[in-house]
């Protein structure tokens, strides 16, 4: 009785914690922004963020401390939610934490090989300095790639980062890099939910990373074939753990040689053949878009606790992230329909994909 108390708990606070999300008319709203500031200033004072912003200067603010300042949000309501479903907190925490010391590690990649100025403090949202086990403020002070080593040295990205070590006077394996960790926490957040789950609650938590991480395949297949011209061998280095698609249809998207191929072998999968359906402006956009249509299906729908909170939390990190790209956009002066073209949010063209969501959970729901 208890359990299930405490299940109705977290399921009623997801799905009214979701009714306060970003809506169309936010949307545009914030699409009319000709500064950083004026973005910042709409959320603060007309939408759901406005507590999380009341201390920001909004004449003064960049984009990386709005972006942290987001993020701490989200992992404060995460932190609240899981107060009634602490084995999920277990199971999944380690998994965004890891999402956002990735970032860090990448950030100061990218910065030690000339690709960035700007320290990866600037976006560490605040919540991470007291989970991480990574000193993150001496990531700043990082000056060449042994130190970097050295400052996580002991954690799970010693060992990943160590083939990377650059030739005197190189630049270090940014690609090769972003790869190997984000094939380990993938791998990771896979493997924690076929060990923890069970039943459809982990049927549908499948679906949800699974989906995403056979789709960013697809998209790396394409980009390495199609734009760089790689060879197999690259490609298959280059792909994170499978998800749903079997070796051999994996296999069979690596040995494509042009794009009708690789459609070919993808539409052979039903996820493939609907994803094929969603219109893009980028190939990077069909993952997104994908994993947003389960989220949205499973917070209406799932009535399990731990596939109704991850939804909750994936959907706010698509409007965090719908946010950052209206403020990329309105920095580099887009115009405001291009940059809608962009977003990922409650209007986009839901009937074109909404059986995928029916199809990958066996719900018979429909939007």
């Amino acid at each position: 009785m208890l359990n299930s108390l405490s299940s109705n708990v977290v399921l009623a606070k997801a799905r009214t914690m979701y009714g306060k999300r970003l809506t169309t008319a936010d949307y545009n709203e914030l699409l009319k922004s000709r500064t950083v500031g004026e973005v910042a200033g709409y959320l603060k004072n007309h939408t759901v963020y406005s507590k999380a912003l009341a201390g920001i200067v909004e004449s003064d603010v960049h984009r990386g401390e709005l972006e942290s300042v987001l993020k701490q949000k989200l992992m404060e309501e995460y932190t609240a939610l899981c107060k009634n479903e602490a084995e999920t907190d277990k199971y999944f925490s380690r998994y965004f934490i890891q999402c956002d010391e990735v970032r860090c590690i990448l950030h100061t990649v990218l910065r030690l090989n000339g690709g960035v100025s700007d320290s990866p403090a600037d976006t560490i949202p605040s919540y991470l300095y007291h989970y991480s086990s990574l000193d993150l403020k001496a990531f700043s002070q990082v000056r060449d790639f042994d130190g970097l080593m050295k400052l996580i040295s002991g954690s799970p990205y010693q060992k990943i980062m160590e083939p990377f070590s650059p030739e005197q006077g190189e630049r270090i394996d940014y690609t090769g890099v972003e790869n190997a960790l984000y094939f380990f926490v993938y791998s990771d957040i896979l493997a924690t939910i076929r060990r923890h789950f069970r039943g459809e609650t982990r049927k549908e938590l499948r679906s949800i990373f699974e989906s995403y991480v056979d789709l960013n395949n697809y998209v790396r297949v394409s980009r390495l074939k199609l734009i760089y011209g790689a060879d197999e061998d690259t490609v298959r280095k280059s792909l994170l753990p499978a998800g749903s698609f079997s070796k051999e249809e994996t296999e069979s998207l690596v040995k494509a040689k042009s794009e009708e191929e690789i459609n070919a072998v993808l539409s052979q999968t039903r996820l493939g053949r609907q994803s094929l359906k969603i219109r893009h402006s980028y190939l990077d956009e069909i993952p997104s878009r994908i994993n947003f249509m389960l989220c949205r299906h499973y917070i209406d729908y799932s009535i399990h606790p731990p596939v109704t909170l991850i939804s909750y939390i994936l959907l706010c990190q698509n409007e965090i992230n719908n946010i950052i790209t209206i403020v990329e956009g309105v920095r580099y002066k887009l115009p405001p329909q291009e940059i809608k073209k962009l977003l990922t949010f409650e209007n986009f063209r839901f009937s074109e994909v909404s059986s995928v969501a029916k199809q990958r959970s066996g719900f018979s729901g429909s939007h």
